[in-house]
This record gives C-alpha cells, sequence and structure tokens, in this order.
C-alpha cells in the first residue's frame, strides 16, 4: 500500500532551479537546504550559562535531541526554545517493526514542517548537517593518515578490537581555539579533516592546515569563491570540496555552486577544478549541492543531475545526462563503495531509487526501489547499503529519519529497522543524501543513540544510551553503553571493531571521548576534558549533532559549519573550531 509523500521543507527550489543551494550538514537555524535566496536573519546570540543548574520543567515530546538544558545557552549552541523531553530509557526490543503509515495532506505536512523551521530559526546554531560526525561507515580503503586506519603513536594499548591507544594520560588540555570569522553574510565553512599530522578546516573563502604539536598554521589556501560542500572522506591524503562559481556582488547575490575541486592535505594545493554541463542546460555549469569521494571517484549531485571525476587528475567520468523519465542523481555517498539516491517523475508520482555504482563508469551494479510516497532519503552506509527514510512523516522528535532499510549485493531488501518510536535519536537533513549522522556501522550492527531523558540520581540530570540493531534480522539486540549521570553521548565512527562515541557534558563537567568495546560494550576512556568555566564554555558552544567533530590520536576538534557576524558583543567569544589534545 502507498504510504503518503513527504513534501521537502518550504523555501525549497522547483526541480531544476538555479540558485545558491547551501552545503550539506548545514545547521537548523541557517536557510533550508537548497536555499536559493536570501538568507533569513539569524536571531542574537543568547546569554551566558549560568554555572548553577535551575530547575528544568518537561518538555512536551518532540523536542529536538541533544538540546543543551535552557539553563545552559551560548552562541551557536544547542535548541532553547524548549527543555529536552524525558521519555522512559528504552529498552532494545526484540523485533522492531517496520514504520507506519499515515501522515496527513501535504498541506498539513507542510505546516508542520514549516513550524519546524521556524523554531530551528529561532536558535543560534553551529555546524552544518556535515558533521556531520565522523565517517559513519565499517571498514573502507583508508589512506596513510586518515583516522580511521592509521596506529597512530599514542603511548598506551589500544583497546582490544580497535586501534586508538589510550593515552598515558586521557586528561586533556586546549590545543587551539580559533576565533570564529564575522562577515555579514551566513557564509559555509563546510569541511573537517584530521590526519596524523595536520588538523584541516575550511575557512572564509580558504582552506587552512594547521600542524598538531602546537596548532600553528601549516599552510593555507585560498580559494576564488566561499565554499559550499566538502566530503569527509578522504583518498590518498585528498579530499574533496565544492565552491560557489564567484563571489557574491551587487549583479550576483546568490553565486551558485558549481565548482568541484581536490585537495592535497599534505601540501594544501588545489590540484583541479572544474564544473559539469548537462545535455539540456546550454554551457551553463551544473549547480550541486553535495560531493563525496570513494576510491579514485569524486562524485556530485543536485537537483540538475550528478558528475564524477577522477580524483587524481580532474578527468570526467560521467556528466549529467538527459532522461524521458525525469530521472536524475540527487546525489551520492562514498567510502569502501559508491552508491546513489536516483530519483524519477514529476509531483505528485516521483519515485526514489538507491543503487550501488561502479566507480570508473557510474552504472548501477544494484538496485532498491523505495516504496511510493518516499520523496527524500538519506544514505548512512555504502557497504552494505543502507537508507534512512521518513516514511509516512511518522519520525518523531525531530529525527526526520523513521526506517532503516539494509540492503544486498543483489539490490534485494534485507531487513528494515523501525525507528519511528522516537527512542531513538539520529539525525538526517531534509534533503541531502549523506549527511546523517548519530548512526554508525560495523560488526553486522547498526550503532545509534536513544533519545535522552532524565537521569535517576537528578531532577535536572539528562543522560541516554547507545544501542544496536542487527542488520541482518533488524530486530534490536542485548548491546548498550549507558552514557552516565547528566551526561548524554553519540557515536562519531567505528575503530575496527569499537565504536568511538563523545559525551556531552553536564553543566559543571568536561566532554569525554571513549572507546565503546564492540563485543562487551564496555568504555575506555581516551579523553576527559577540562571542566574550567572558559574551557565548558568553548565546548559546549557547538550543537553536538550540527557540528564536525574528529578524533584521532589524541586530538578532538569540534568545528562548526557556518559563521557569520554575531548580533551583539555580549557573552563568550565564538570559535571557529575548538581544539583538546590528551596530556
Amino acid at each position: 500500500m502507498s504510504t503518503p509523500s513527504t513534501p521537502p521543507p518550504p523555501n525549497q527550489p522547483p526541480p531544476g532551479g538555479y540558485g545558491a543551494p547551501p552545503p550539506p550538514n548545514q545547521p537548523p537555524n541557517q536557510p533550508p537546504s537548497g536555499g536559493y535566496g536570501a538568507p533569513p536573519p539569524v536571531p542574537p546570540v543568547p546569554p551566558q550559562a549560568p554555572q548553577q543548574p535551575p530547575t528544568v520543567p518537561v518538555a512536551a515530546p518532540g523536542q529536538p535531541s541533544y538540546g543543551y538544558p535552557p539553563q545552559a545557552p551560548a552562541g551557536y549552541g544547542y535548541p532553547q526554545q524548549q527543555p529536552p523531553g524525558f521519555p522512559t530509557v528504552p529498552q532494545p526490543a526484540a523485533g522492531q517493526g517496520g514504520g507506519s503509515g499515515g501522515g496527513g495532506d501535504k498541506r498539513t505536512q507542510l505546516m508542520i514542517v514549516g513550524a519546524a523551521l521556524l523554531a530551528m530559526v529561532l536558535i543560534i546554531g553551529g555546524g552544518f548537517w556535515y558533521v556531520s560526525g565522523e565517517d559513519g561507515g565499517g571498514t573502507k580503503p583508508v589512506a596513510k593518515g586518515d583516522p580511521s586506519g592509521s596506529s597512530g603513536n599514542n603511548k598506551g594499548p589500544a583497546p582490544q578490537g580497535g586501534t586508538e591507544k589510550v593515552p598515558a594520560n586521557p586528561k586533556s588540555r586546549t590545543l587551539i581555539n580559533v576565533p570564529s570569522p564575522t562577515p555579514d553574510d551566513v557564509v559555509s565553512v563546510d569541511g573537517s579533516w584530521l590526519t596524523d599530522s595536520t588538523y584541516v578546516k575550511s575557512d572564509v573563502a580558504k582552506v587552512v592546515g594547521y600542524n598538531l604539536v602546537d596548532g600553528g598554521k601549516k599552510w593555507e589556501l585560498p580559494l576564488p569563491a566561499q565554499i559550499c560542500g566538502a566530503t569527509k572522506h578522504v583518498s590518498d591524503n585528498k579530499t574533496a570540496i565544492l565552491f560557489q562559481e564567484g563571489m557574491a556582488s551587487d549583479s550576483n547575490k546568490y553565486p551558485q555552486c558549481t565548482q568541484v575541486g581536490v585537495i592535497d592535505l599534505d601540501t594544501g594545493k588545489l590540484l583541479w577544478s572544474g564544473t559539469a554541463k548537462s545535455q539540456t542546460n546550454g554551457d551553463k555549469p551544473v549547480p550541486f549541492t553535495e560531493v563525496t569521494l570513494s576510491g579514485q571517484t569524486v562524485a556530485a549531485g543536485g537537483l540538475r543531475g550528478g558528475a564524477a571525476w577522477n580524483l587524481t587528475d580532474g578527468k570526467s567520468l560521467w556528466t549529467p545526462k538527459a532522461d524521458a523519465d525525469g530521472c536524475y542523481d540527487l546525489g551520492y555517498a562514498g567510502g569502501e563503495a559508491l552508491a546513489v539516491l536516483r530519483k524519477c517523475g514529476h509531483d505528485p508520482n516521483e519515485t526514489l531509487t538507491a543503487q550501488t555504482l561502479d566507480p570508473a563508469t557510474g552504472a548501477p551494479k544494484a538496485s532498491y526501489k523505495l516504496a511510493p510516497g518516499i520523496e527524500w532519503a538519506g544514505i548512512i552506509s555504502t557497504k552494505p547499503l543502507i537508507v534512512a527514510a521518513n516514511v509516512g512523516n511518522t519520525a518523531k522528535n525531530a529525527t526526520n529519519v523513521s526506517d532503516l532499510f539494509v540492503v544486498d549485493d543483489a539490490g534485494q531488501l534485507k531487513s528494515r529497522i523501525g525507528l519511528s518510536s522516537g527512542n531513538y535519536a539520529p539525525d538526517c537533513p531534509a534533503t541531502e543524501v549523506e549527511q546523517c549522522t548519530g548512526m554508525v556501522v560495523g560488526n553486522g550492527k547498526v550503532y545509534l543513540p536513544t533519545y535522552e531523558h532524565q537521569g535517576a540520581s537528578s531532577s535536572v540530570g539528562r543522560t541516554n544510551e547507545i544501542v544496536s540493531f542487527d542488520l541482518e534480522t533488524g530486530k534490536g539486540t542485548t548491546d548498550r553503553a549507558d552514557a552516565g549521570e547528566r551526561y548524554t553521548m553519540f557515536p562519531l565512527r567505528m575503530d575496527g571493531s569499537n565504536i568511538i562515541a563523545y559525551k556531552e557534558p553536564p553543566y559543571d563537567g568536561g566532554g569525554q571521548i571513549v572507546s565503546i568495546d564492540g563485543k562487551t560494550m564496555k568504555q575506555t576512556v581516551l579523553m576527559q576534558n577540562p571542566s574550567d568555566k572558559s574551557t565548558h564554555s568553548a565546548e559546549t558552544q557547538f550543537v553536538v549533532d550540527h557540528s564536525e567533530f574528529r578524533y584521532h590520536n589524541g586530538h578532538l576538534f569540534i568545528a562548526r559549519t557556518m559563521v557569520r557576524k554575531p548580533y551583539g558583543s555580549a557573552g563568550d567569544p565564538e570559535h571557529l573550531f575548538v581544539s583538546f589534545v590528551a596530556n
């Protein structure tokens, strides 16, 4: 039976429209994905957090997850419009069903989405749905220096099953905190990469590399325009970005996101850049909303279709093609394999198909057609192929994902994991394909956080857990790692068979990085951050599930992906990124 379709959020361009699509991983208070117009005004920075926790009223269900308690707002901080709800601690069910149908008519859905967007505009958020978090895949080809694959040089032994070693002293200190740029308008600074020797961060019309010894600048790469997208993947110590066709001007206030480029993370050189042209749009370059990387293939997609290039020399592998059925590659996901979400048809009869592709030619290797009515979806893993969708608008708690579809190598549905109960807290944007956060895949399972809830020993404390679902059966497992009283945590990436997770701190503590054993779910602390006022304020000014977290070899970087000039001078200074190093 068909399920009602979920409309795209308001202010989206019509298919094939031109404009200035913002980059992926954009935080809730920024212009909606595919912005195609002037960004909405950003509200003033909230006041500084008090040092004592006032009583927190219980919120209505459906509030954003990982929200910092309303007593502790900060610039570009956690959602403040409502405190989080406190549902009962969820236990992994023996068998989770698929998402139910329903959802109401499109006008009702638009009102719901519009209300949600209005609420989001009332907050200041700090990172791109690009943070994303870290790479959530299992094993994947990695280059020397890639955080997922390097053995590193920490002093202590690595927890069994992983390569991230335990520092001699997990208590950390600040390495470097870089002030946030203050452009008059909202500007994307999407992209963070961490190698054995360098942290690389996008900035206003440039990319900068910082050394890991003292945080000093190693190199700086000026760009001819603002960045509008980046991949989190690295291959041969190279990565890919998107940037606009030119700087904004009176004659072109919202430049198109048409340029694809590859950066050498060792040298800071732009190895090549290029555009793509469609068969139906003359000589105009195609605008993109996302870029990804798999092996030697760079692939970019958007409402005008997708294109791909060779990583090393920028040679075109394929370009958007005309299709009588109105089909186009909406966006790609990379890592160990290359996958795509292909959209066909015309509203209200659009359909989505998830495909694995031959990276060299773009030819489909396997295809799985999603049920009619699913207009937007995300890919959280390419091997195995796992698609996240909001079926029938049944997702709760602002996660935008009600179901996960696990697809085998032949394109057949292996299992369906239902998350519509609201007990789980992944996060997926409305339209981007590879920007879901809070879910990592490994050990034949998907790991994700539960929705935060009241702790047992404190009337104001919040906590949650990391649990898992079996990919073969789609059923919940007995895996459970508790964040602990007044902490909440979410997974960043896999480290072999272990899960690397970040623990969001309480008002009087510092954050933590832990390694969770994939067999026993036992936690090993890899980093404990300071709890002093200034350090805590710097660490907690970022929206946890909409910021870039990169951890490797006793180094943690937390970065935002959108910046703009604050409306006032009150409050603590804002940072482009903060960083910690274990002693």
